[in-house]
């Protein structure tokens, strides 16, 4: 019993970090998306 208590605590706070990781204000999900927008800006610059 004390080991599966410890097995869901462990997934709980595992998925906690990844929330914060990729969801959070400075998630990796925001910083991709704001390099897609600078990437667009370039491209639709670009004079060909």
């Amino acid at each position: 019993m004390k080991a599966i208590l410890i097995t869901v605590m462990l997934i709980i706070v595992v998925i906690a970090i990844y929330n914060q990781a990729v969801g959070g204000n400075a998630g990796t999900r925001k910083q991709v998306t704001d390099s897609g927008g600078r990437m667009n800006g370039t491209i639709e610059r670009i004079n060909p």
